[in-house]
């Protein structure tokens, strides 16, 4: 890390709360506040669906898959891209078309006041949990690669996100995450360049990789890898296309925006696992002996990434490669801030505590819960560096698997089913968690090897897989089951519940008409905005070409930062555009 690192840390640090500051005259309700006042364009809304997605953890644990491992880590994020496929055929119009603040709010709608109350005291914890698990990947990594303090860099990354969600709400979380894509993919694509370069170009770089690390056909050779490949897909599936992930699209403008913005992030998932991976499978080539890089990481094959990183970067773009893995982390946090925020304030303070509030009122709520619950992501973070036996890829795994698949499943299933009664939401969750518990305490690795008379213990590696699988198959088996099972007690609920559930899944059919139900647009305010921060920032990323570097490195910053300059000069004329022509129709 040099001098120049740092100071382009420095400057997206502060980047990211001045845009938070620009949001903010985006806010002027409730609705602006949680959930961008149903105006945002497509490109907006792709970019942060995609970003909100992944984090850290991508670069971190993911990395050591990749590293150890090989082409098995890419089932995952074709399982995202195929996910968000889904998205672009049924879910993400249907999402929009719930027209609601909040994705707890159609659980209301869905299943009834009770369901409303349990989701929300389930997903809160859960998704702070979750927060902390990436803020700890990200952190935890740092602190032991480059000597960064532990405490500080978690203090600083949570208040930073924090500030940034307090200041714009809804809007500074994805108008962040376009501009963190926009650093992001170039900079992994110079990594991935450079990489290969560092090995010998793209043919030395599949004969150099040991064998199968590349061999798909391998899947073949071992059930187990095939049950946990099948079990990966239908995780992805669930995790893109729940009623409580809809929450990426009730901010977007229309049902076609919907449709066009997960297409965006299906395709961003097709290109960027392909930049990402190649350097931690390169530094399987040039670094085989990673604790003695790294000799502070639990696993040091966590830091493939960045040691290959740091191998072939010039000056200054290892701090702006570190900028783009805190935005990885950084998006899902005040994405999920934000949402949770919401989540409380619309299903608890305004539903069950202030049913008078005023607008007003509900954005200073707002603000005060993202306060309370950054702190309390920050603790998780410094609670979960302190798991010794667990690394970050088992870690998102099994607690994706274990935990959030039971919550999540029923989510699926009542968009697609629809006579089930209120009951059918909670009960289906609360008898996962029972299922995940008897199927980690007695659907382990020895049960397998005990039942079907395994001559050897399974491998640290399928003992990991047989436990995501097992739990998959179990949690969404029994769950399903149960689910349509509870249809047969459809004609007892009450009819008013009967009539709400018809007039819920006509209301997602119903393609959004924006000038009658939202009304002004702000299409040029948006492009407008959008523009001069990516010129600003383009400006800036390619002004660092100025740093004494070998030319390829200057070339290297000079493409990151055209990139986003090409960006911000596309979206200026955008919005020259639509200022020129006034208000574009609404589409449907």
């Amino acid at each position: 890390m040099t001098r120049y690192d740092y100071a382009v840390i420095l400057f997206y640090f502060a980047f990211m709360l001045g845009m938070g500051w620009m949001a903010a005259r985006f806010i002027k309700s409730s609705s602006d506040y949680f959930r961008g006042g149903g105006q945002m364009l497509w490109w907006l809304v792709g970019s942060s669906a995609f970003m909100t997605q992944f984090s850290a953890w991508t670069f971190t644990g993911a990395a050591s898959k990749a590293y150890a491992e090989g082409w098995p880590i890419l089932v995952i994020f074709a399982g995202n891209a195929l996910g968000f496929l889904f998205n672009v055929v049924y879910f993400a119009a249907r999402s929009r078309q719930m027209r609601v603040f909040t994705p707890i709010e159609a659980v209301r709608l869905r299943f009834g006041p009770g369901n409303e109350q349990v989701f929300t005291w389930i997903q809160v914890p859960l998704q702070i949990l979750y927060a902390g698990i990436w803020l700890n990947g990200l952190c935890v990594f740092l602190a032991a690669a480059f000597g960064f303090n532990l405490e500080v860099t978690i203090l600083a990354t949570g208040a930073v996100v924090v500030l940034m969600t307090i200041l714009g709400g809804s809007w500074a979380a994805v108008a962040g995450d376009f501009i963190q894509v926009l650093i992001l993919m170039p900079v992994t694509i110079v990594a991935a360049f450079l990489a290969l370069r560092e090995v010998g170009g793209v043919g030395a770089f599949f004969t150099r990789l040991p064998a199968g690390h590349l061999d798909l056909g391998a899947a073949f050779n071992s059930p187990i890898m095939l049950l946990w490949i099948g079990a990966i897909f239908v995780k992805q599936f669930i995790s893109t296309n729940n009623l409580l992930d809809s929450s990426r699209y009730l901010c977007v403008k229309d049902s076609g925006h919907a449709r066009r913005a997960a297409l965006l992030g299906c395709i961003l998932f097709v290109i960027g696992p392909i930049a990402w991976f190649i350097p931690p499978m390169a530094a399987r080539i040039v670094h085989p002996d990673l604790a003695a890089i790294f000799p502070g990481l639990k696993n040091p094959a966590e830091g493939a990434f960045l040691a290959m990183c740091v191998t072939t970067m010039p000056a200054g773009m290892v701090g702006l490669l570190l900028s783009g893995i805190f935005a990885a982390t950084m998006s899902s946090m005040d994405s999920g801030l934000n949402r949770n925020a919401g989540i409380f304030v619309q299903s608890f303070y305004h539903a069950v505590l202030r049913l008078r509030a005023t607008d007003r009122e509900l954005v200073i709520t707002g603000k005060l819960t993202t306060t309370l619950m950054g702190v309390l992501v920050i603790l998780a973070g410094l609670y979960f560096s302190r798991l010794e036996h667990v690394g970050l890829f088992d870690l998102m795994l099994q607690f994706g698997t274990l935990v959030a698949v039971p919550y999540t499943l029923p989510l699926v299933l009542c968009l697609i089913v629809k006579r089930t009664p209120p009951w059918a939401g909670w009960s289906t969750v609360f008898l996962c968690f029972v299922v995940s518990l008897l199927t980690t305490r007695h659907l382990d690795a020895a049960w397998l090897q005990r039942t079907f008379g395994l001559a050897q213990p399974l491998s640290k590696t399928d003992a990991a897989n047989w436990t995501v699988a097992a739990g998959l198959i179990m949690n969404v088996g029994v769950g399903s089951l149960w689910f349509f099972a509870s249809r047969q007690w459809w004609n007892r609920a009450s009819s008013a519940y009967r009539e709400r559930v018809e007039q819920f899944f006509v209301r997602m059919r119903t393609p959004i008409d924006f000038e009658r139900e939202i009304g002004a647009a702000s299409d040029h305010q948006q492009s407008a905005v959008l523009g001069r921060l990516c010129l600003g920032y383009g400006g800036f990323i390619t002004l660092l070409a100025l740093i004494p570097n070998p030319l390829l490195g200057r070339l290297g910053f000079v493409f990151c930062g055209g990139v986003v300059l090409l960006i911000g000069l596309a979206l200026r004329r955008a919005s020259a555009r639509r200022t020129a022509t006034g208000p574009a129709p609404a589409e449907s």
